[in-house]
């Protein structure tokens, strides 16, 4: 996505941050309106409910990195589309986002493809359990009205993000020759920090990458086999990374090894399941080289700019 800033524009139908939302991009015709399950009588009254578009229901996340549970479809009348969905017993959702177009060009053809693309990329981003049975199909259309469409889902993927859901949000695939100096990205001059875990006893190693407040945890990374400590809020987590084969014993059962690369919503996240306990992720975690800890990397940016 582009670096350049952009306006968004969100309103607080009922006057609260849990109530509806609606949100724009200037200068673009789309339209997003979140709201809870419970208003959806209230939703249904709204002209946007009644048009063609895509749809996105969210399940709550029952388990500390679980992915977010979401299904994605489209209809001619959203609204009633999913009032179809909240009579069925077998699909439960804590909210719903309803993406239209302010004007009246966005067909049904579009909004097949729209509902194709959303949905394979909420696949691909790691951080949802799309419900879709299928792979929607992705229809026919006109070159130009592809790229319009890819415009429509950018912006997409930048509004949702500041509704509460990161559900599109790109994998980060980490630079194959980034060793140990910070670099920033061409196009959003985000950060790309790479990071070594303080050791808390003889042999524990881990190497991670913080971007844009989150950590990638490298493969071949240790973390505690055993960990003696009564509280960790995130052990539900490292149970699941187990559980999944994520973590797994090394040869001599001494450590348990990442078997792959990681994701955290956060260093503290990433520090407490290596160390098996609640930890600051801000001073677990140093630069590669060695010189500072995050939290003193931040600070120092901080003052620069």
């Amino acid at each position: 996505m582009s670096a350049s800033g952009r306006s968004v524009r969100l309103f607080l139908v009922d006057g609260t941050a849990t109530g509806m939302i609606t949100a724009e991009v200037v200068n673009w015709t789309g339209h997003l309106l979140l709201a809870p399950r419970a208003r959806l009588p209230e939703v249904l009254q709204r002209a946007e409910a009644q048009k063609t578009g895509v749809y996105m229901l969210f399940g709550e996340i029952v388990r500390v990195g679980d992915p977010r549970p979401v299904y994605v479809g489209e209809s001619d009348n959203v609204g009633r589309r999913i009032m179809q969905h909240s009579k069925n017993e077998d699909r439960d959702f804590e909210k719903f986002c309803i993406i239209t177009s302010k004007d009246l060009n966005l067909t049904k053809a579009h909004s097949r493809y729209l509902e194709n693309r959303l949905s394979n990329l909420a696949r691909a981003s790691g951080r949802a359990a799309v419900l879709n049975a299928n792979d929607p199909a992705i229809g026919v259309l006109p070159e130009s009205d592809i790229a319009d469409m890819e415009y429509f889902v950018e912006q997409v993927r930048l509004v949702l993000p500041v509704l509460g859901f990161d559900v599109l949000r790109d994998t980060f695939v980490p630079p194959a020759h980034l060793g140990t100096h910070i670099m920033r990205e061409v196009d959003t001059k985000i950060e790309i920090v790479p990071l070594t875990l303080r050791s808390s006893r003889k042999g524990l190693h881990a190497s991670a990458i913080e971007r844009d407040g989150e950590i990638l945890v490298r493969k071949g990374s240790l973390a505690e086999i055993n960990p003696q400590f009564a509280i960790n809020q995130y052990a539900s987590l490292r149970d699941k990374l187990i559980e999944d084969g994520s973590l797994k014993p090394n040869v001599e059962c001494s450590f348990l090894v990442f078997s792959r690369d990681v994701l955290f919503s956060s260093p503290s996240a990433a520090a407490a399941v290596i160390y098996g306990r609640n930890a600051n992720g801000r001073t677990s975690w140093t630069l590669a080289d060695m010189t500072r800890t995050l939290k003193d990397h931040q600070e120092a940016r901080q003052a620069a700019e």
